[in-house]
């Protein structure tokens, strides 16, 4: 394993709020390009938005801060996050 992976953490989330139909995610998906951070976001039927987001201690914590925010028209209430064991390693961030 690469030293650069031992500092990658992977963290699940879901958010939730006036999430959906509001561009939360095609917004999510450009900040984590500006922060570097790589993964995933989705809607999910019952009106949250989930995902995962990988990166550096600081990366993440940046993420979730914007998580957190949102773009202009979301309305976020929580945003749920918890670190997960994942070998995998995202090349990017995206939209599903």
């Amino acid at each position: 394993m690469h030293s650069f992976d031992m500092d990658i953490e992977t963290y699940a989330i879901r958010v939730s709020g006036r999430v959906q139909g509001v561009g939360y995610r095609a917004a999510a998906v450009r900040r984590a390009h500006l922060i570097g951070v790589r993964g995933w976001v989705r809607n999910v039927a019952d009106g949250t938005v989930e995902g995962v987001i990988q990166g550096s201690v600081d990366q993440v914590d940046r993420m979730l801060e914007w998580l957190r925010l949102g773009p202009p028209m979301a309305r976020v209430e929580t945003v749920d996050s918890e670190r997960i064991p994942d070998d995998r390693r995202f090349s990017h961030f995206e939209q599903r």
